[in-house]
């Protein structure tokens, strides 16, 4: 049904092709849309228009989404999202909770906190609508990861090179960057076989955007694009759907920076070509 507002008559098409795609993104049916905000905002644009293209899939869409709403601290979106996430059966549990660890890292352990008792919380509701019980989480040990001081940060400077695409790591002796990046962030987290690179480049890149951090949205989204895990079409996609969830003003900057980083990776594949050519 269509419904006509100050601003006009609704499109009848759009319309519908907003509350089918709801159905299949949020797995329950659409909500009422009386409210303009609900009819020509989440329906008719973000359903019928964002979450339809053809630009990232769905399951992709689904980690920068998780990411943005469990940063807004808006209670009915982050169950709403999880409880879709794991009933779609797009994302596994293991795998969101693998999310949450790397939202921790970039977004902070308080938000992950409420993140990780809601994904607790949709889990069991899933498993409850499905007759079946809970089961058992998969066991942390052993540790994928060296459990040697020494071998740990070597494994820190070599993860930290791969995924930041840059040939030098920082100095071990400084606690943040010793114990914190090396040691944690590209020692164990970054290698955990938990989510792949491309899932992990979506999580970060919206957590440093929403974050206002400078330096890390540059050598993120740098970093994405020239390890090619991201393409330049998908990061102009993911800058879009993040726009959805994160606002306009911060998607806005991300989008800037996203031209300046695919201008200075072109640059660089030249040179690289030119060098070995």
């Amino acid at each position: 049904m269509t419904t006509i507002d100050t601003a006009g008559t609704r499109d009848s098409a759009r319309t519908e092709r907003g509350r089918r795609a709801f159905g299949e993104v949020m797995t329950v049916a659409a909500p009422d849309d009386s409210s303009p905000a609900i009819a020509r905002g989440l329906i008719d644009f973000v359903f019928a228009e964002i979450w339809t293209r053809p630009g990232l899939t769905r399951r992709e869409r689904r980690f920068i989404t998780l990411a943005c709403v469990a940063d807004a601290d808006a209670e009915a979106p982050i169950v709403e999202h999880v409880y879709a996430a794991l009933n779609s059966d797009d994302i596994t549990i293991a795998e969101i909770r693998e999310a949450v660890l790397h939202f921790a890292v970039y977004a902070g352990w308080p938000k992950a906190s409420r993140f990780n008792m809601i994904v607790d919380q949709q889990w069991e509701r899933v498993n409850h609508e499905r007759g079946q019980q809970v089961p058992p989480p998969e066991p942390l040990l052993p540790l994928v990861t060296p459990s040697d001081p020494q071998a740990r940060l070597a494994r820190g400077e070599q993860s930290f090179r791969e995924v930041n695409c840059l040939p030098y790591v920082p100095d071990r002796d400084n606690p943040y960057q010793g114990a914190g990046i090396l040691n944690f962030v590209f020692g164990e987290m970054w290698p955990r076989p938990g989510l792949g690179m491309k899932e992990r480049r979506l999580i970060t890149v919206a957590c440093v955007a929403f974050q206002d951090a400078p330096y890390p949205i540059m050598s993120h989204v740098y970093a994405a694009l020239k390890s090619r895990d991201l393409s330049f079409a998908e990061m102009d996609e993911f800058a879009l759907h993040f726009a959805a969830y994160s606002g306009w003003p911060k998607a806005s900057h991300l989008d800037r920076v996203i031209a300046e980083q695919k201008a200075r990776v072109v640059e660089e594949w030249r040179a690289d070509e030119a060098q070995t050519s």
